[in-house]
């Protein structure tokens, strides 16, 4: 290793040119830091004396400001180790490593590009050639203590900021609806129309269930909701906008709106182009979760609460969409029902029929991704409506009574373990109290004994401090037993439960939501008819055999009652006279509306019903023709004497074509139809007068 750095630089290196790289790691150093500056700039003077000309010192200081932990966002550093690459630099001057860079990926790239461009390193220690093993050696330990040391800055504050945050002392961004106050503690806003928009919110959320139905409802009252700027000019400020769907979520989970602090909910990471990735973290990795620090818009309990009911709303676009929340189609087991043949997650899907949607369940997600027939379908109609009638069977209130007997059993159960742990704590007391006495007693010479008898009592309170929790903790669990108010209000609930479930005006999210408090799941099979098990909530089964629903074609097929009627109805009358009648008795059709007569010509075609026609012929009657013949007369003559009432026709179709009884032994005589036949002035019938006077 040559030790002057004057014979290092050869006329080679004096050849090219020598980039000095300046670099301040924040812009607040860049203001308030000159001096380190003002020492990278003067490291121009330490090239001139090594011999490069003015013009030939190149500066690069467009990096003022940036982080050097990556060279991703850069652009003063890449364009540095560019020309290095392309062999223009013949040295590359730098205050220190941690100037160029602190990441050991990136110096160590720069260091093997320099080494086979043979370009030379300065820093403010000496000149150092990355082509020589020693001098590689050395700029390669000054890069790894470069990116410790940056460790070690970084964990020093993180340090700090952990140990003020586990206090619940940390002051960070608010959410909109609190403030700091003069003394530092957190309080709600002051401003009451931001504290009326967010208990409007909780509100809305608790009265709907959906994060959806709430900002729905906010855009329908054209409700102006609050938000606090946290960038560019306006920091700070709060603004007014309309609510959207993400901003109901984000305050929904945040937990500060419960009067918790809570700290390490978010982490981020490195990505490989360099970039940062937020990654949000569960409840059990969070850093610090300090219920109740401050004041808050909603209990603890109403945030777990709320937590539950997203949870459950979000697991409708997971892998088995198993929940959703309640919405406002009328099919009542949305998010509960299961194929029986894959296990799988059914959907919903409606259809219109006469005017109302009609739900289906269908097990469709391996028809998608595999490409495949639909698992199964089934109308939920019917299954609806049976499942329906089902609780307000099992919601009885000989059921409920049950119910409560057993919970006044485990009531007794309780208060006598509660009265065995409060012995317990009782116990724990008198231990404490009797360490306490035991050690005011000592004499305060005697260290040993009484450093021993310390220690005891140190014990002794700490047992009673656990003893004491578990105990409360229990009584809080314990307190959440019915109470006889209570009772009573299930009971009634119970008796006007069919009541309201049948009201028309229940809404069918409602009757969602009962389902969701009394079922778990209902799992549905398709074969020769439809079987439905059905969970209940504490664990009891029940299994329903319902038929398989029918098809639209089949639901407007009309009642047999009805195609026999008509059958009969043909003895007597025509296909329009019939209709006329269906309608005057009120009876519908099978798509509930007025007969026609195409449609009882149409019924009497389908189902092969004998028509008028061939029931007269059956009958005797003559046709037109026929009667002429018989009476020797004109088919005219025939109409003529029909309308008259000489002889008798019956009717077959709705155009007054008639077939005649036989006129048997006294037919009408030709007298009186040549009269009938004059009047109308008919050639054949005058003809037929003469030749009778």
């Amino acid at each position: 290793m040559k030790s002057d750095p004057h014979q290092k630089v050869q006329a080679s290196h004096l050849k090219r040119n020598a980039y000095l790289y300046i670099r301040q790691s924040t812009l607040r150093q860049v203001f308030e830091n000159t001096e380190s500056t003002k020492r990278q700039y003067a490291l121009r003077q330490r090239a001139v004396a090594l011999g490069w000309s003015e013009d030939r010192i190149i500066v690069i200081d467009s990096d003022l400001g940036q982080s050097g932990a990556s060279s991703a966002d850069r652009e003063g550093f890449q364009r540095l180790v560019a020309e290095v690459g392309v062999g223009h630099a013949g040295i590359v001057l730098g205050l220190e490593v941690s100037r160029l860079a602190r990441n050991s990926t990136d110096w160590h790239r720069l260091l093997e590009i320099c080494a086979i461009t043979d370009t030379l390193i300065l820093d403010e220690d000496g000149v150092y050639d990355p082509a020589h093993f020693n001098d590689r050696l050395l700029l390669g330990l000054k890069g790894t203590m470069s990116e410790a040391e940056l460790h070690v800055l970084r964990a020093r504050l993180q340090g700090g900021i952990l140990s003020k945050a586990r206090r619940g002392e940390l002051q960070m961004r608010l959410p909109v609806g609190f403030v700091y106050n003069a003394a530092g503690a957190v309080v709600l806003d002051p401003d009451q129309q931001v504290q009326h928009c967010l208990r409007w919110l909780f509100d809305t959320f608790r009265g709907t269930g959906s994060a959806m139905a709430t900002a729905r409802a906010a855009h329908h009252l054209e409700l102006a909701f609050p938000r606090r700027c946290c960038k560019g000019p306006h920091k700070g400020e709060l603004l007014w906008g309309s609510l959207g769907h993400s901003q109901v979520v984000r305050i929904l989970h945040n937990p500060r709106y419960a009067g918790a602090f809570v700290y390490g909910r978010t982490h981020t990471r490195k990505t490989v182009d360099g970039r940062t990735r937020v990654i949000r973290a569960p409840r059990d990795q969070w850093d610090t979760l300090i219920p109740g620090a401050h004041a808050g818009y909603l209990s603890w309990e109403e945030y777990e609460q709320n937590q539950k009911r997203l949870h459950e709303s979000a697991q409708v676009i997971g892998a088995d969409r198993r929940r959703g929340a309640p919405r406002e189609g009328p099919a009542l087991l949305q998010g509960v029902v299961v194929c029986g043949r894959c296990g799988n997650r059914m959907t919903v899907r409606y259809h219109s029929r006469r005017g109302c949607l009609c739900p289906e369940y269908v097990c469709q997600r391996e028809g998608i991704e595999q490409a495949e027939p639909v698992c199964q379908r089934i109308h939920g109609a019917g299954i609806d409506e049976a499942i329906g009638e089902l609780l307000v069977e099992a919601l009885n209130p000989l059921a409920i009574e049950v119910s409560l007997a057993v919970q006044r059993e485990l009531q007794s159960r309780i208060e006598e373990a509660d009265c065995l742990r409060h012995k317990q704590v009782e116990r724990a007391q008198y231990e404490a109290d009797l360490a306490q006495r035991r050690y005011m007693r000592v004499d305060p010479e005697n260290r040993l004994v009484a450093d021993s008898l310390e220690a005891d009592w140190n014990h002794k309170l700490r047992a009673l401090t656990e003893a004491n929790e578990e105990y409360q903790r229990r009584r809080e669990q314990d307190a959440r037993i019915l109470t006889d108010e209570q009772r009573a209000v299930i009971v009634s609930l119970a008796s006007n439960f069919p009541r309201l479930w049948r009201d028309p005006a229940t809404p069918d999210r409602e009757r969602k939501r009962m389902i969701r408090l009394l079922l778990e799941d209902v799992t549905l099979s398709r074969g020769q008819q439809v079987t439905a098990q059905i969970r209940f909530k504490g664990g009891a089964h029940r299994t329903l055999k319902l038929p398989l629903p029918l098809k639209s074609w089949q639901q407007w097929v009309t009642p047999a009652a009805v195609i026999e009627e008509v059958d009969e109805l043909l003895n007597r009358h025509t296909v329009l006279q019939i209709a006329n009648m269906l309608n005057e008795r009120g009876v519908p059709s099978g798509k509930g509306g007025p007969f026609n007569a195409k449609m009882v010509a149409r019924l009497q075609r389908n189902y092969c019903l004998k028509p008028r026609y061939d029931r007269l012929r059956e009958a005797g009657l003559l046709t037109l023709q026929e009667m002429a013949d018989a009476l020797h007369v004109t088919p005219t003559s025939v109409k003529i004497w029909n309308r008259r009432g000489l002889i008798r026709g019956h009717a077959y179709s709705d155009k007054n074509e008639c077939l005649y009884e036989p006129p048997g032994n006294d037919p009408p005589r030709k007298a009186q139809g040549s009269k009938l036949s004059c009047r109308r002035r008919v050639p054949e019938v005058v003809s037929d007068r003469r030749e009778e006077v």
